[in-house]
């Protein structure tokens, strides 16, 4: 049993290695763009992945109220997803909006 406890922490390390990596590349995406849109999947990407090492945090501490806060970071992070789409969108309608006035105008 003990062999299979070490084996499962070795796997649950090594994720969240990968996981940290591939948080820093989103956030390499989110810097660098090009586009928004390219910002805000990147952005959500990372919330998501923070979510995945609290949950895999939350079974190899054996702390039951990690999985809370776990849910809370969710809505939280799909909330500030939903302000900066919109955001954006308004935005671009601006944007768009003063270029159709120029053209007519």
């Amino acid at each position: 049993m003990d062999a299979l406890t070490e084996v499962r922490n070795v796997i649950f390390e090594t994720a969240l290695i990968i996981l940290a990596v591939m948080l820093m590349l989103c956030l390499l995406r989110a810097v660098l763009g090009p586009r928004v849109a390219d910002r805000i999947v990147a952005v959500n990407m990372m919330g998501t992945m923070v979510m995945v090492m609290i949950a895999i945090l939350t079974v190899k501490m054996g702390e039951g109220y990690l999985v809370d806060i776990c849910l809370i970071y969710a809505m939280v992070s799909f909330l500030a997803v939903i302000v900066i789409t919109k955001v954006y969108m308004g935005a671009y309608r601006e944007r768009k909006e003063k270029k159709r006035e120029d053209g007519n105008g």
